[in-house]
């Protein structure tokens, strides 16, 4: 593609970089979310104390006594907190938040490992994503869902349009080798 007038603007040199960057400062502030995420999960459930006030401060504000639904509600939270659920959840967000770091810091740098692990991390959520809207359709469900094809579109066609380092001919001086 040595015609210039072939590649969309998008994909011209200061304009990809442009996109790039942004989508890695996405990224990182999506994996900020999961950070504080995660370390909150983990430290609540590791605060017996907190519970038992929220849980009293609960009965207080609404009324327990009265109310055989909401008892359920608390009860099964209870046993979620109680059977580990929550803190795994907060692993997981660590998880996924140090993966969305790495390809944030990756792409922002423009490296070519970090777009690809961008492409695939991206890609394999997109079934997750059509599966929520399909059950509980929601305008932000939606956005997500349109910014993270995007993000896999616009890799995907960098990706395709640079060649890799070792791929590209190496210009060697015979003179040297003799």
């Amino acid at each position: 593609m040595s015609d210039s007038k072939s590649v969309p603007a998008i994909l011209r040199r200061p304009q990809r970089v442009r996109y790039l960057k942004l989508i890695a400062v996405f990224k990182m502030m999506k994996g900020a979310l999961l950070l504080v995420l995660g370390f909150s999960l983990l430290f609540v459930t590791s605060r017996p104390a907190w519970l038992d006030q929220i849980s009293d401060w609960a009965d207080d504000k609404i009324l327990l006594a009265h109310s055989r639904a909401v008892l359920f509600l608390l009860n099964k939270l209870q046993d979620i907190l109680a059977g580990g659920q929550l803190r795994a959840t907060g692993l997981l967000a660590l998880f996924y938040c140090g993966v969305l770091f790495t390809e944030g810091i990756g792409v922002y740098l423009q490296k070519r490992w970090a777009e690809l692990l961008m492409v695939f991390a991206t890609a394999a959520l997109i079934p997750v994503e059509v599966r929520h809207i399909w059950h509980r359709p929601s305008i932000a469900a939606f956005v997500i869902l349109i910014a993270n094809c995007f993000i896999v579109w616009f890799l995907y066609r960098v990706l395709k349009r640079e060649t890799p380092h070792a791929a590209r001919p190496v210009e060697r001086d015979v003179a040297k080798i003799v």
